[in-house]
């Protein structure tokens, strides 16, 4: 079955599932854009017409690469807006809320990208030569990540010593959350191979769990690392993230007085959010948010988060990417093309939010 044979099942397969809630959306709210972004102080678009941007990742010349799902390719795009095909990613086979997904650069080494995707098999962390023009072919690092048509996860993160965290969602199947010995439903922390990192809690690759399906992950300015994660039918959540943490899903969703689980830092209504990309710039967390159709900003008090505040509320449709660009803005991602927005002419778009 070919890539675009795998896309029309994934979409049926959508389809049935919708009825049920705690995917990216449900059905689509009816969206008609405002004015153009382009004459929103502080907004302008910097590039368009892409499918389904999913993760953003800027390289030292202040382009950023960025993952298109639905297709499994590549684009770099400049600080001008000039976009350029860097590949077409093999193996990839999108459907449901599956795909290519997050992409993530090893500290001072731009000669590789690691790429998380969903196969026709399963979901698996790859890694692929860069030589600053075109990628090379995929190099399986981790792989038999349980998929299904959602909850695939996907979010990438290097830390500084250039360990590498996954999100892995739960595909569907809430109690391996709870299970440390298999790793969907967590986050993972591997070294440049995919193997456990050195001092991860439970002597594998899982370094904290109870997760339903994690797609941003970010660290704030003292190295702690924060996630947002989709809820099932009542709270979405912005989480700091623990060593060996246990999230509560699916016990626990939102709030929980439960000693057992970390009480998240934030949580949100699923109409308010479906928190996709993840952002922290100085004190300040910044939650693409899909089915609320917004940005959120969260100011951040060491451990603590504040009440947060929305941008760009129905302005320009559902939001996925947020990355962190070197000139200290905001690129964000739309995610209009999806099957479950509604695009406008030009969708999808990335944006840049000056802060």
């Amino acid at each position: 079955m070919d890539r675009r044979e795998f896309l029309i099942v994934g979409a049926l397969g959508g389809l049935a599932l919708l009825g049920g809630c705690g995917t990216e959306s449900s059905a689509p709210p009816s969206f008609t854009p405002g004015s153009s972004p382009d004459r929103r102080a502080g907004v302008t678009t910097v590039a368009s017409g892409l499918n389904v941007p999913w993760a953003i990742a800027f390289l030292r010349d202040g382009s950023a690469l960025v993952t298109q799902r639905d297709d499994a390719t590549i684009v770099r795009v400049a600080p001008d807006g000039t976009v350029t095909t860097i590949g077409d990613v093999s193996g990839v086979a999108p459907r449901g809320e599956g795909g290519l997904q997050g992409i993530a650069v090893a500290p001072g080494d731009e000669s590789a990208l690691y790429l998380y995707l969903t196969s026709d098999r399963d979901n698996r962390l790859v890694r692929v030569a860069f030589d600053g023009r075109r990628i090379g072919e995929p190099r399986p690092l981790l792989t038999g990540l349980d998929t299904a048509v959602n909850h695939h996860g996907g979010a990438l993160l290097f830390d500084p010593d250039g360990l590498l965290y996954v999100a892995v969602g739960d595909a569907a199947q809430p109690d391996v959350a709870q299970d440390v010995r298999a790793l969907n439903g967590k986050i993972l922390r591997v070294d440049r191979e995919g193997r456990p990192a050195a001092g991860n809690p439970f002597g594998n690759e899982v370094w904290s769990y109870g997760h339903r399906n994690v797609e941003g992950l970010a660290f704030d300015g003292s190295g702690r690392l924060w996630a947002s994660e989709f809820g099932q039918n009542d709270r979405d959540e912005l989480n700091l993230i623990r060593r060996g943490g246990n999230y509560g899903w699916p016990e626990v969703e939102g709030d929980s007085d439960d000693p057992r689980f970390v009480a998240p830092a934030v949580t949100w209504s699923t109409g308010e959010a479906s928190p996709a990309g993840l952002a922290i710039v100085g004190d300040t967390a910044y939650v693409a948010a899909l089915r609320g159709r917004r940005l959120w900003r969260v100011p951040l008090d060491g451990e603590s988060a504040g009440d947060p505040s929305a941008l760009l509320t129905d302005e320009v449709g559902r939001l996925r990417a947020v990355a962190a660009a070197p000139d200290g803005s905001l690129w964000v991602g739309t995610s209009n093309t999806d099957g479950r927005g509604r695009p406008s002419p030009g969708d999808d778009r990335i944006l840049r939010v000056a802060l």
